[in-house]
C-alpha cells in the first residue's frame, strides 16, 4: 500500500511548486515506507509514498506510459488490483506492451484503453489519479467499498488531493477550518458520504471517478448497490458463499512480501485463516502465519459488558491449533495503552479524535507488531455488514426507531444518554450540532437511496434498508479506522469480505436465509462450518477487546484534571465544566465501563487535536 499526493492548477506552471509539493507527500512517508517519488510538468504536481507489494524492484512511481514514442499519461496509485493478471493478459491481446510486473502499470494502461471506464474492470481496493498528458486532464477512481481513502480539494482552477487529509493540510491553499457540519461529522457515527471533517475537503466517493479539465470538473458513478433477484434457494446459497471466499482468499494471498492474518477468534476472521491456510498448504506446502491481539490478565479476570461476551485469545488460540499455523500472541499491557507518545501517533493517524480511545491504541500498537512479521494482512472486516453480525439487527425497538439503529442504541446505554462521546461537552454547543436532528434528516435521505425489490415483504424490505444503511453509513467509519491505524506502519490490511461480488449476492439474499437458523450470520456459519472449530460456530459476536484495567480509566481521569486546570487548554471553552465536575467525582463502577469512558476520551482527543493541527472554528 502507498501514499498518494497531487495538485493540479491550470493557471500556473508547478514545476517550480516541488517543495509544497514534496510538503504533502512527506506527511504520508509512514503509508510507504520503501520508496518516495514526486513528478512535476506544467499544470500537475503528483507525488507518491511507496509500500512495495507487488514487484518491489520494478514498480516505482509516480509511473509513466507513452505511447508513440511520447509521454501519454502518469499514475500514483494506492491499493491493490486483484485481477492485474487476467487484465494485463487481455491488454497485452490487444497490443499493449508492459515493462514491470506491477499491478500499477496495468491500472494505468488499462486507463489508456478504456479511459476512466477502466475502473469498472478493476477488481480489488484501490485510489488513484491519472494525469492524462494528452488531455491535460486529472482522473480520480477510487474503489467501490471505498477501502481505500481519497480526499480533495478544490481550487478556482484545479484541484488538491491526497490519501488523508494531512497531505492537504500540508498546503498552504488549505486552512484547517471546521465548520457546524464538520463537528457534526466529527461527533457522527451514521458518516456523510463524501463529507470531511474540515470544510474545505471533500472524500471521493465510493465507486467514483472525478475528471478535472480545463472546463470544470465531472463526477461520474461506476458502481452502485443494485437490487436483484435472489434466485438460488438456501443451500445453493451456503454453496455459492463458500466458492466465492475460496476465489476471493485465494487471489487476496497474491504478495511478492510476507502475509499473514489478523486472528479474533471469531468465525469471520477464522473462516479467512481457515481457507488462507488450506491454499497456502496446497500452493506453496507452508503453514499459515496468524496474529492476536490481548492484553495482560485479560482472559483470567475478564467481565463481559453490553457487547463482549468472552475474550479472543482462548478462541484465536483454538483455531491456530486446529490449522496448524505459525501463530503470535501480541501481549499489551496497560503501560503501552497509556503511553502519551502513542496515543498522539494513533490521532495524528487519524487526523481527527475518535471516542474509541483504547481500542485504536491497541490496533495501532498490533499493526505495529504485524509489521515486524508480514507487510500484509488478511481480516475479517465487513462480515457483519453483509451477513448481519450486529446485536442492534435483532432488537425491534432499535430497527423501528426511526433512525440509524446503531446510533439508536448508543442514547440507550446506561453510560451515553447523551450520545456516545458528546457527555463531556457544552450544552449550548450540543444544542447548536442538534445531532438527534442530524442522524433523523441524514437517516431519512440514506433510506430515499435504497434499491429495491418489488414485492418485498415489510421484514425484507426493512432489513434490505438496515443492510444499505449499515453498508454506506456505518462501515465507512470502520474503513477509514482500519486503513489509518494499519497503514500508519505500512502495513497493508486486505478485507476479502469487502469483495463487491461478495457484497452485492449478500445485499440480495434475503434475511430470511441470513437468520435461517435463528442466529446472527448464518449463511457464513454455515458455508465454513467444516472449516473452523464448533466452538467458534457457536461463539457470540465480540468486538475488539478494551482493557479492563481500572489504572486506564485512573490515567483518563488525571489528564482530564489537567486539561480544566490549564487555562491555556483550548478545549475548555467548549465542554461543560459541570459535567466534566461530575465525571471525575464519580469512582464508582459504570465510570470504568468503556463506554461511559468515551467521553473523557473525547474531550482529551479534542483538546489535542485543536492543538497540534490549530483547528480553526468556524461554529
Amino acid at each position: 500500500m502507498c501514499g498518494i499526493a497531487g495538485w493540479v492548477d491550470f493557471g500556473r506552471d508547478l514545476s517550480q511548486e516541488r517543495p509544497t509539493l514534496r510538503a504533502m507527500t512527506d506527511t504520508l512517508a509512514r503509508r510507504g515506507v520503501d520508496d518516495q517519488g514526486l513528478w512535476t510538468r506544467g499544470p500537475a504536481a503528483l507525488g507518491h509514498t511507496r509500500t512495495a507489494i507487488i514487484d518491489p524492484a520494478g514498480g516505482a512511481q509516480p509511473l509513466t506510459v507513452e505511447e508513440d514514442g511520447r509521454p501519454a499519461a502518469v499514475i500514483v496509485y494506492n491499493g491493490e488490483v486483484y485481477n492485474f493478471k487476467q487484465l494485463r493478459t487481455e491488454l497485452e491481446s490487444r497490443g499493449r506492451r508492459f515493462r514491470t510486473r506491477s499491478d500499477t502499470e496495468v491500472v494505468l494502461q488499462s486507463y489508456l484503453e478504456w479511459g476512466a471506464d477502466c475502473a469498472k474492470r478493476l477488481e480489488g481496493i484501490f485510489a488513484f489519479a491519472v494525469w492524462d498528458l494528452r488531455r491535460e486532464e486529472l482522473v480520480l477512481v477510487r474503489d467501490r467499498l471505498g477501502v481505500k481513502p481519497l480526499f480533495y480539494t478544490r481550487l478556482p482552477e484545479g484541484i488538491l488531493f491526497g490519501s488523508e487529509p494531512k497531505a492537504l493540510l500540508a498546503s498552504p491553499l488549505v486552512r484547517p477550518v471546521v465548520d457546524v457540519e464538520g463537528l457534526q461529522e466529527l461527533f457522527a457515527t451514521a458518516k456523510r458520504p463524501g463529507q470531511s471533517v474540515f470544510r474545505d475537503m471533500r472524500a471521493l466517493l465510493p465507486g467514483h471517478t472525478l475528471t478535472i479539465g480545463r472546463d470544470g470538473a465531472v463526477d461520474r458513478t461506476y458502481w452502485a448497490l443494485e437490487a436483484r433477484p435472489h434466485t438460488d434457494d438456501l443451500d445453493g446459497t451456503v454453496s455459492r458463499v463458500r466458492s466465492l471466499l475460496e476465489e476471493i482468499v485465494l487471489r487476496e494471498l497474491e504478495a511478492d512480501v510476507p502475509l499473514c492474518t489478523a486472528l479474533s477468534g471469531g468465525v469471520d476472521s477464522s473462516a479467512v485463516t481457515a481457507i488462507a491456510a488450506k491454499w497456502r498448504w496446497q500452493l506453496d506446502g507452508e503453514r499459515v502465519r496468524t496474529f492476536v491481539t490481548t492484553f495482560e490478565e485479560y482472559a483470567d479476570k475478564f467481565r463481559p459488558d453490553d457487547v463482549r461476551f468472552s475474550p479472543d485469545e482462548p478462541y484465536a488460540a483454538e483455531v491456530a491449533r486446529h490449522l496448524k499455523s505459525d501463530h503470535v500472541r501480541i501481549m499489551l499491557n496497560t503501560g503501552d495503552l497509556m503511553d502519551p507518545e502513542t496515543r498522539l501517533a494513533v490521532l495524528l493517524a487519524q487526523d481527527m479524535p475518535t471516542t474509541l480511545g483504547d481500542m485504536d491504541t491497541s490496533n495501532y500498537l498490533t499493526s505495529r507488531e504485524i509489521k515486524t512479521h508480514s507487510t500484509v494482512a488478511l481480516a475479517g472486516e465487513v462480515a457483519d455488514e453483509i451477513f448481519g453480525g450486529y446485536n442492534w439487527m435483532y432488537n425491534d425497538d432499535l430497527l423501528n426507531a426511526d433512525v440509524f439503529p446503531w446510533t439508536a442504541n448508543e442514547t440507550r446505554q446506561p453510560g451515553s444518554p447523551t450520545g456516545q462521546g458528546r457527555g463531556l461537552f457544552d450544552p449550548g454547543l450540543m444544542r447548536k450540532l442538534d445531532m438527534n436532528r442530524y442522524y433523523a434528516d441524514h437517516y431519512h435521505q440514506a433510506l430515499a437511496e435504497v434499491p429495491h425489490q418489488e414485492g418485498e415483504d415489510a421484514k425484507e424490505r426493512l432489513m434490505r434498508s438496515v443492510s444499505y444503511v449499515t453498508l454506506t453509513r456505518w462501515l465507512p467509519m470502520l474503513l477509514d479506522r482500519d486503513d489509518r491505524l494499519s497503514m500508519a506502519h505500512g502495513l497493508e490490511l486486505r478485507v476479502p469480505y469487502a469483495d463487491h461480488r461478495l457484497v452485492e449476492y449478500m445485499y440480495n439474499t434475503p434475511w430470511s436465509f441470513k437468520t435461517f437458523d435463528g442466529r446472527e450470520k448464518s449463511i457464513l456459519r454455515a458455508a465454513v462450518r467444516d472449516l473452523v472449530p464448533r466452538s467458534v460456530l457457536e461463539r457470540t459476536k465480540s468486538p475488539w477487546p478494551v482493557t479492563q484495567d481500572p489504572a486506564y480509566t485512573q490515567m483518563l481521569h488525571d489528564e482530564l484534571t489537567a486539561l480544566v486546570n490549564d487555562p491555556s487548554s483550548p478545549a475548555l471553552p467548549y465542554l461543560d465544566t459541570d459535567a466534566v465536575k461530575r465525571t471525575l467525582e464519580n469512582t464508582s463502577g459504570i465510570a470504568h465501563q468503556w463506554v461511559s469512558r468515551m467521553h473523557i476520551e473525547m474531550a482529551l482527543q479534542f483538546n489535542t487535536w485543536l492543538r497540534h493541527y490549530n483547528v480553526e472554528l468556524a461554529i
